[in-house]
């Protein structure tokens, strides 16, 4: 190996042990826009945060960018932001936390290293934060755990710790502690160091929080009672063993634990350092092949997210990209590992939520966005040199389903054109049916909330209106060419085709009409 590839390697590795990539995780109104833009706040890359008056006004969230977004006051697909702090390149992916967005959470779960998982200090672990973190267990992903909203009334810190413990059976290890209870927030002792940080909201809550260390003997005469029963409890903790341990972190046995409130900026500072310091960089990553590519190996990615017409002016695509190893240099020539094709990279951007700019390189961890890049699909391999392909995303089953139709027979060129946009991007999955014809497609999706996106952005991008009927399925299994012979003799049971890929998926209104059906024909495939 020439000296110049071995320089270059070592540049590579030196690059990626600066990134840290990770997502944000949580329950819907955990706050996750609202500590996604506290980061960038303290990161000192946007002036002020857009999230401070709660969901009547969020025209500031940078990673809500789409209208739908930013009317409702909720996340409707993934964001990516790009910064650096101290001397740290940080990705950081922003989720959408409502259920019926679990595919493109479990997309972006691929392409990160590490996790923060939020939790409402009134409600602990709830439905979608559990959901979620399964993700992240089957992937190991190493958690971290950030108790929001501590400016409120809430629950007590020591039972959300045995929440955390008896519930996803991770050692909770808290390296911040709070002086004062939920509602009434002091500040954090720093385990690690054993100090004391005075917490208090900056005036309107939009730029960083004021902090002042004070000594043990200063905030036991300040906070009185708080600051005893803090002690108190962190001499329990200390008798616990609940200490930091980096291995079993690493091993997702145990997740760190900080309070603190980002729509105030209070105890976001102390994250941001410990993901820092703590947080995993991207390591080799598996191919399906069994073999693991080395970060400082040849340029390799995969596109976990598509994206069109974030911006308006030019009404473009962007394939997101996770760069797994080698350096991206942009105009360089890749192979597709799906059809064996070259692919030119001229058109590279970094991502800052709705904002972009030209790239001219990126490392392992990096999320680079290529403009217009229509022959990409979710989950396709890019590689230079050895070839290397990395495992498919699976699609979630459909539970929900409607046939969808232009109310404008004139619009239907433009119909077709969004129809397929939006498959492309997985905001539904989109099927064909026999007896409907190519003209009224299907929509299948996780949740009815995935209906409401695609109809308005048909409407909002494309400029058609639709009308769905719903249909009365609520279960899919895949099926072949002889399931379908089988199943047409069946009453109340449609065959439909993945436009994406092809796959026959059976629909039944419900599970036990296929449990039925199944026993009836033993040869028949059906793959949940």
């Amino acid at each position: 190996m020439s000296q110049n590839v071995l320089a270059s390697a070592a540049g590579v590795a030196v690059e990626a042990k600066r990134r840290r990539t990770f997502a944000v995780i949580s329950h819907p109104d955990a706050g996750k826009s609202t500590m996604t833009e506290a980061l960038a706040l303290h990161a000192r890359v946007i002036g002020q945060a857009g999230a401070v008056h709660g969901k009547g006004d969020r025209k500031g969230v940078v990673s809500d960018w789409m209208a739908m977004e930013q009317e409702r006051g909720i996340s409707v697909t993934s964001a990516a932001l790009q910064f650096s702090y101290r001397d740290v390149v940080i990705n950081l992916l922003d989720t959408p936390g409502h259920a019926d967005f679990s595919e493109d959470t479990y997309r972006v779960l691929t392409a990160v290293d590490s996790a923060v998982m939020l939790l409402d200090a009134a409600k602990g672990l709830e439905p979608q934060t559990l959901k979620l973190f399964e993700v992240c267990r089957q992937r190991n992903i190493p958690v971290m755990t950030f108790i929001n909203k501590w400016d409120r009334p809430g629950l007590d810190a020591l039972a959300l710790m045995d929440e955390i413990e008896q519930r996803i059976g991770l050692k909770p290890t808290p390296l911040t502690w709070p002086v004062g209870i939920a509602g009434h927030f002091r500040g954090v002792v720093d385990r690690r160091t054993g100090a004391f940080v005075r917490m208090e909201r900056a005036p309107g809550g939009a730029d960083l929080a004021v902090e002042e260390e004070m000594s043990a003997d200063e905030a036991a005469e300040r906070f009185g009672a708080d600051w005893t029963t803090a002690t108190e409890e962190l001499e329990l903790l200390e008798m616990t063993g609940a200490d930091f341990d980096e291995a079993e972190f690493l091993a997702a046995k145990s997740t760190p634990v900080l309070f603190g409130a980002a729509v105030a900026n209070l105890g976001v500072s102390q994250l941001l350092n410990i993901l820092v310091e703590l947080a995993p960089p991207p390591e080799a990553r598996p191919t399906v092949a069994g073999d693991d590519r080395p970060v400082e190996g040849a340029f390799s990615g995969f596109v976990f997210k598509i994206q069109a017409n974030m911006n308006r002016t030019h009404r473009d695509q962007l394939a997101f990209v996770r760069i797994n190893s080698g350096k991206f240099e942009r105009g360089m020539i890749v192979t597709h590992a799906g059809t064996g094709k070259p692919f030119a990279t001229k058109y590279a951007q970094q991502i800052f939520g709705q904002g972009r700019e030209t790239i001219d390189e990126a490392y392992p961890g990096d999320v680079v966005g290529l403009v217009n890049a229509t022959t990409l699909g979710i989950g396709d391999t890019l590689y230079v040199g050895t070839p290397v392909k990395y495992p498919a995303l699976p699609s979630f089953p459909p539970e929900h389903f409607a046939a969808v139709t232009a109310a404008d027979t004139s619009t239907y060129k433009r119909f077709r054109r969004g129809i397929e946009q939006l498959d492309g991007e997985g905001v539904v999955q989109v099927l064909r049916s026999e007896q409907r014809g190519d003209g009224v497609p299907v929509f299948a999706a996780v949740g009815p909330m995935q209906f409401e996106v695609a109809t308005h952005r048909l409407e909002a991008e494309f400029g058609v209106k639709v009308t769905l009927n719903h249909l009365p399925y609520e279960v899919a299994a895949r099926t072949d060419e002889a399931g379908r012979e089988i199943l047409r003799a069946e009453s109340n049971i449609e065959v439909m085709t993945r436009v994406r890929d092809g796959a026959l998926l059976a629909v039944f209104p419900h599970r036990w009409r296929m449990r039925t059906v199944a026993g009836r024909h033993p040869d028949l495939r059906l793959d949940a």
